[in-house]
């Protein structure tokens, strides 16, 4: 273990919820909890609102920023007028992404980023009140998006976290701060498999764990990953159930001819990253026109409402709703309200596990990658350590349990395990073999 007395933070920053955590001298980690309108939270919702409110007696408007469960109560309060941004981690490794404007000012993604952290450590009261200097942030093996640019992401998280005030930024593995994590559980040498299922991305690691006469010993083995998780599987549901009521697969006409409307509107509005900034775009200039010349202008309409009055959140409730139902039982009804919306029809496990074999594909594909490059047989490897909210989907586990056999699969601190583990790295003597930090070589293989 490092002998330096300062603490250590840890940040599982993820699409859809972001955790802290804090590994002092002894070696324990404490997740940090924020007192939220709703009660108290560990998993702080990755989302940013931008409000403005008018000034009185002369004064300029005031430009109202918040994160987490701040920005969802500032949307429920007054949805028209805050933009609600929410997924917005799938642009980091995006190099097409450069800015998005909100209330005529430019942000780009570091700069999204600097200002959901800033409200985080704002939230986090005493606990992120003296911030000590090395912060271990979390980093996906694949990185979200047809593309991506690693050194981008890495890049922008680095100027982000520097706003926060850390001077000693490192990155490691999602899934290899689970293994951290998981390990305190091994009462003997093991080959374990840590799976992290994440909002955008899945990603896999292989971690041999020994015991000796000074502690555990831990050599990674492999790694994989995919830019496929709950987000991808929420694609689908919106896709399948919601989009077609609002005008897909619909047609209009334009200088005496019928078209189809275009898909790529649909494309982006069941992307929760895509859907923040539609609103703003160009596309939502072209939707208004082709509902005047829709064949069935009242979804398009709807469609319109969702993205003016802001209905984001609501659908992404009603998705998430589903999807904890059918982890349980074979059949749900899925429910949208808003406004003048109400898209309400009963799902079928099997009929959602059609829907997202594409998705459950692209998992097996990395799994059995991290484990071929390993060089295990998939007998060999002793335990499988599940986390993430995906890791509830029936079919996702069914992946492993055909794979390893129930016995040997773990579950437990879905949400927190990577940021404990995290913040536990930062305690080791040989910060490289974990770790690395902008521009560097992972040592890890």
């Amino acid at each position: 273990m490092s002998s330096d007395t300062a603490p250590t933070v840890g940040i599982d920053f993820g699409t859809t919820n972001t955790v802290v955590a804090i590994a002092s001298a002894d070696g324990e980690a404490t997740v940090l909890r924020f007192d939220a309108p709703t009660g108290q939270v560990t998993a702080f919702r990755s989302t940013l609102s931008f409000q403005i409110r008018q000034s009185t007696g002369g004064q300029p408007p005031q430009r109202i920023v918040e994160a987490g469960p701040w920005a969802i109560e500032a949307w429920v309060e007054d949805a028209l007028d805050t933009r609600f941004i929410q997924s917005f981690k799938t642009f980091a490794a995006n190099a097409a992404f450069t800015d998005t404007v909100i209330d005529n000012r430019r942000y780009r993604f570091e700069d999204l980023l600097s200002a959901f952290l800033l409200r985080l450590r704002a939230h986090g009261g005493e606990g992120m009140a003296d911030l000590p200097a090395r912060v271990i942030v979390g980093r996906p093996v694949t990185f979200a998006g047809g593309s991506p640019n690693e050194q981008l992401a890495l890049s922008r998280y680095e100027t982000a976290f520097a706003r926060l005030g850390f001077t000693d930024i490192r990155y490691a593995y999602e899934p290899i701060g689970a293994a951290f994590f998981f390990a305190r559980t091994l009462q003997a040498d093991a080959n374990v498999l840590v799976a992290d299922f994440g909002g955008g991305t899945s990603d896999f690691s292989v971690v041999r764990f020994e015991r000796g006469p000074d502690g555990l010993r831990s050599t990674p083995l492999a790694r994989s990953g995919v830019g496929v998780a709950g987000d991808a599987f929420d694609y689908r549901i919106i896709d399948h159930l919601v989009s077609p009521e609002l005008g897909k697969g619909g047609e209009y006409r334009t200088f005496g001819k019928t078209l189809p409307i275009p898909q790529r509107y649909y494309a982006a509005f069941a992307r929760w990253d895509q859907l923040a900034l539609f609103r703003a775009s160009k596309d939502m200039r072209d939707l208004r026109d082709l509902a005047r010349t829709a064949l069935e202008p009242d979804k398009l309409d709807r469609m319109i409402e969702v993205l003016d009055d802001n209905h984001g959140y609501a659908l992404y409730r009603a998705v998430a709703d589903l999807k904890m139902a059918l982890s349980s039982q074979e059949e749900a009804d899925f429910s949208f309200i808003a406004g003048s919306i109400r898209i309400e029809k009963p799902v079928t496990r099997a009929r959602f596990e059609s829907w997202i074999a594409p998705d459950l594909a692209a998992i097996e594909a990395a799994v059995d990658e991290a484990v071929q490059r390993s060089g295990l047989r998939p007998d060999q490897i002793d335990r499988v350590f599940l986390t993430g909210g995906t890791s509830f989907v029936p079919a996702v586990r069914d992946i492993f349990h055909r794979r390893f056999g129930a016995d040997r699969i773990e579950t437990g601190g879905e949400f927190e395990s990577i940021a404990s583990g995290l913040a536990l790295i930062g305690r080791e003597a040989d910060l490289d073999v974990w770790s690395e930090r902008l521009n560097g070589d992972p040592t890890a293989s």
